[in-house]
C-alpha cells in the first residue's frame, strides 16, 4: 500500500523496509556538524528558526526541546498517554544578538556579544544546549557525554496515531514518517504526542513540521546530511533487513545498538552505541576498571539491555587489544567511512547535478 488520502491508521503505518540509524556515542565529539547541516538545508525557512531537525545536547542536561523527557507522550501498555507541547523559549527561541553595541558603539572590552530577547522580548536565561558540558557525577568522577538526537522515524509514530486529519504516514518503501502539508491543520495533537518531543509547529505556516530523512536524497542513494556530514564516522545507516550492512549487523548480530528510551513504546529506528565512560577514580585517588558513568543513568536512557550491550563492547576491545580480531571493532572504527552508509554512499553533487539538470 502506497499512501492515500484517508487510509486508515493501520494502512498509514505499514512499511515494507525500515531504514535505520545508529550513532556511537562513544565518539560523538558534540561539533554540531550534522545539526548545521540539517539546519542549512531544511529549517531556513520562515517559522523554522527555532527548529533543530538534528540536534545535539549534553547529558546529563536539559535536552533539546527544554525537558522533553518530562513531556509526556507516547504509549503505555499500548495506551496513547497525555503529553504536552513545548514553548518557543524551550526549543532555544530565535534570539536577537547585540552585534551592533560590540562592533560599533565604541564600548572597547566593556560589552560582550550575548543573546538579548526571546519573541517574548525577554532576555533569555536558557538556549539551546546552555547547559553544554555541565556534566554529572561528584569529584573526582564527572562525567558527561553527547546524546545527538533526530527524529526515530518509528513502527509505532505516536504523532501518526494522534494526528486527527490522517496528515501523518510512513513511506512504504523505506519507512520515513513524513507530515502531508496538505493535510496537516496544525492542531499540534502530534507534537504533544511524540514523547521525544521531535515535531515542531511552524507558526507562520500554522503545520507541523519534523525531519524527513533527506527522503531526496534518499531517493538518488545519498545519505543523509547528518549521517555523510558528520566528521567523526559516528553514524552508520541503511535498511535493518539488510543483514550486509552495518547497523543490522550492530542492532541484530551484536545487540550492542539500542533505542533511546524504549518505554514510551513507539518503537524507535534510531539506535545508540551506549557511551563506555572515563574510568574512574578509587577513593585513592587510583584508576580504577569501572566507568565514571554510573550504570543507573545508562539504563534510564536505553533499559537494561545497555548493561550486556556495555559487556560485549569491553570484552571486543579488549580482543582487540590482544591483537585478535574483532568485527565488531572493524565496525564501529570504521576505516572505510563508505561501509557505514548501506550503499547510500553517493556523493551529494550527484543530487546538484541533477537538481540543476531539472
Amino acid at each position: 500500500m502506497t499512501y492515500t488520502v484517508g487510509g486508515s491508521k493501520s494502512e498509514l503505518r505499514h512499511a515494507k523496509r525500515q531504514l535505520v540509524t545508529v550513532l556511537d556515542l562513544n565518539k560523538c565529539i558534540g561539533c554540531q556538524t550534522c545539526t548545521v547541516a540539517c539546519k542549512n538545508i531544511w529549517t531556513k525557512r520562515p517559522g523554522t528558526e527555532h527548529m533543530r531537525w538534528a540536534n545535539v545536547t549534553t547529558y546529563p542536561g536539559a535536552g533539546y526541546p527544554r525537558n522533553y523527557e518530562q513531556k509526556g507522550g507516547g504509549f503505555k501498555d499500548g495506551k496513547p498517554q497525555r503529553g504536552v507541547i513545548p514553548i518557543y523559549s524551550e526549543t532555544g527561541d530565535n534570539f536577537q544578538f547585540n552585534q551592533k553595541e560590540v562592533m560599533f558603539e565604541g564600548h572597547g572590552q566593556r560589552v560582550h556579544m550575548q543573546p538579548k530577547r526571546h519573541l517574548d522580548g525577554q532576555d533569555p536565561d536558557w538556549g539551546y544546549n546552555w547547559d553544554e558540558d555541565q556534566g554529572g557525577g561528584e569529584w573526582p568522577n564527572a562525567f558527561f557525554f553527547y546524546l545527538a538526537r533526530m527524529c526515530n522515524h518509528c513502527t509505532n509514530p505516536a504523532c501518526l496515531a494522534a494526528c486527527p486529519t490522517q496528515a501523518i504516514y510512513k513511506r512504504e518503501q523505506d519507512g520515513i514518517v513524513l507530515v502531508d502539508q496538505t493535510k496537516c491543520k496544525g492542531h499540534r495533537h502530534c507534537v504533544e504526542a511524540c514523547p521525544y518531543k521531535a515535531i515542531y509547529f511552524n507558526p507562520v505556516s500554522q503545520t507541523s513540521e519534523k525531519c524527513i530523512m533527506c527522503f531526496p536524497r534518499i531517493e538518488q542513494g545519498i545519505a543523509p546530511a547528518c549521517s555523510r556530514q558528520c566528521p567523526g564516522r559516528v553514524r552508520c545507516f541503511g535498511y535493518i533487513d539488510d543483514e550486509t550492512t552495518f547497523v543490522h549487523k550492530l542492532v541484530h548480530k551484536w545487540k550492542v545498538a539500542l533505542p533511546l528510551h524504549p518505554e514510551y513504546g513507539t518503537e524507535p529506528n534510531v539506535f545508540y552505541v551506549p557511551p563506555m565512560g572515563s574510568r574512574a577514580f578509587d577513593g585513592e585517588g587510583e584508576i580504577t576498571d569501572k566507568s565514571r558513568i554510573p550504570n543507573e543513568k545508562l539504563m534510564e536512557l536505553f533499559g537494561p539491555r545497555v548493561i550486556d550491550a556495555l559487556a560485549v563492547l569491553r570484552d571486543e576491545r579488549e580482543k582487540q587489544h590482544r591483537g585478535e580480531k574483532s568485527e565488531l571493532m572493524d565496525i564501529l572504527i570504521s576505516n572505510n567511512w563508505k561501509d557505514r552508509f548501506g550503499g547510500f554512499d553517493k556523493d551529494p553533487l550527484t543530487q546538484a547535478g541533477a537538481n540543476k539538470e531539472s
